[in-house]
Order: structure tokens, then C-alpha cells, then sequence
């Protein structure tokens, strides 16, 4: 990593991972040591802020309450570091996996601030892994594909065709998608997809509250339900989530 100079400042946008502090790569560990004001949010590794001097400064995003305008997110960024200061924007999972990091990318460097990135584990590969999950298995399917479910299928803000989707012959992946999983898997049913598809969802993926809800993806979102999973939580569809790995 590269210090910034008073004059200059720095943003740094640093992946954590899916929550387990294990997982932060030791560039994104360098980075929150380093910095003097750190912009985080309830998915990434909190237990790592302990006994850092930096500035601390939540803006979290709790589904159905507590929200923070990313224009505002973007602003701050721009702010402190204008100030001189390292800013380090921490967030769960990887920047650029259906975060906003393109975005806070963006907004820095057309305000002319430099910006770093630390990649993160993707929670849409480590999530599924960490339960025993492979997202492809050779002979069994040949590749995964990763969608967004914080919108559903019937909302017209939704760019996915889910019929491709569900014809699609790959693992399918569904990120921010516990709210819409209902639909989701209507939808797919729908298009033509076997009810006893094998499918799993995995809340809070390397903590110690980790859970894993299996089931087919005709019954799946009653199941995950009726388990009271809330998110974070990735969902798995497809033959690999029937999988026993032991």
C-alpha cells in the first residue's frame, strides 16, 4: 500500500470478506492499520477494528431499517480524504461483487481523489465453500453463475432474464436474495426448472452462527423461513447443493 501525503489523501477500498476475520487478506489487514479514518458497515469483520487508532465511522445498511444514501457514502469518502487522510471504505464480501465499490470508485476519481483496491473473498464462492458447497464439480456442472436477488423477478427494476436463468444448466448463486427467495424460485419453477432441484442457503457464512438451511428449490424459501434465516445469507440452486462431502 502507498501512504498518502497530507496534501493529497488516499481512499482505499478494502474487501473483508464473508465475515470471518481469517479471511481478510493480509493487503486489506495493512490497509486498516494504516488508515486514519475507516468507513465500515455491519458485513465486514468488525472484530478486526479493536485497538486501531483510526476514526471510526459506521454507515451501515440494515435491511427495512437503518440506511445510509450512498450518495452520502460517496461524499464522505471525498470529504476526509480531501482532509489529507487515508480513508479505508470496509465492507463485507468483495468491493466489486454487487457492492457499490464501482460506484465509490467512481465518484472518488471524478472528484480527482486517488484510489486503491484491495480485492476481497467473494461470498458468492467462499459462502458455499465454507459449507461444504463446491460451486462446481467436475462431471456434475461445468460453471456457476451469480445473480443479485435485492430485487425479484416481478419488480421492473430487475435487468435478469430468469428464464435464461433457469435454463442455464450452471449452479446458480443468489446474493441479497433471502427477502425475494419466494419468487425467485417460483420463477424459475416456472421456466421450467425441476422442482426436486436440489438448493441450500447459508446465513452468516464463517461465523460461529453459520447455518445452512438444505431442502429442493420447490420448498427451499418455506424452509429458510421457517428457520428464520435472515440475511446475510447466499443461496445455492442447483446439483452440486445436494451434494454430501461429509
Amino acid at each position: 500500500m502507498t501512504a498518502p501525503t497530507r496534501s493529497e489523501g488516499l481512499v482505499t477500498l478494502v474487501g473483508g470478506g464473508p465475515g470471518d476475520p481469517g479471511l481478510l487478506t493480509t493487503a486489506g489487514l495493512q490497509a486498516l492499520q494504516e488508515a486514519d479514518v475507516i468507513v465500515f458497515d455491519r458485513l465486514a469483520p468488525l472484530s478486526l477494528l479493536q485497538d486501531l487508532s483510526a476514526r471510526l465511522i459506521d454507515v451501515g445498511k440494515i435491511p427495512h431499517g437503518q440506511q445510509t444514501a450512498q450518495e452520502m457514502i460517496n461524499e464522505l469518502l471525498i470529504t476526509e480524504a480531501r482532509k489529507g487522510q487515508h480513508v479505508v471504505r470496509f465492507k463485507g464480501g468483495d468491493s466489486f461483487v454487487f457492492g457499490r465499490g464501482s460506484e465509490e470508485w467512481q465518484a472518488c476519481a471524478e472528484a480527482g481523489i486517488r484510489v486503491e483496491i484491495v480485492p476481497g473473498v467473494s461470498s458468492s464462492i467462499a459462502a458455499p465453500e465454507l459449507a461444504g458447497i463446491p460451486v462446481t464439480h467436475r462431471g456434475l456442472v461445468q460453471g456457476f453463475t451469480v445473480v443479485s436477488g435485492h430485487v425479484g423477478p416481478d419488480d421492473p427494476r430487475s435487468t435478469l432474464n430468469w428464464e435464461a436463468l433457469a435454463q442455464t444448466n450452471t449452479t446458480l448463486v443468489i446474493l441479497m436474495g433471502v427477502a425475494n427467495l419466494p419468487m425467485i424460485t417460483k420463477t424459475l419453477l416456472r421456466h421450467g426448472m425441476a422442482a426436486d432441484m436440489p438448493a441450500a442457503v447459508i446465513a452468516d457464512a464463517g461465523l460461529v452462527s453459520q447455518r445452512v438451511v438444505r431442502g429442493p428449490v420447490a420448498d427451499i424459501a418455506d424452509q429458510a423461513k421457517d428457520a428464520g434465516i435472515t440475511p446475510p445469507a447466499v443461496t445455492v440452486i442447483g446439483q452440486v447443493a445436494g451434494l454430501e462431502l461429509g
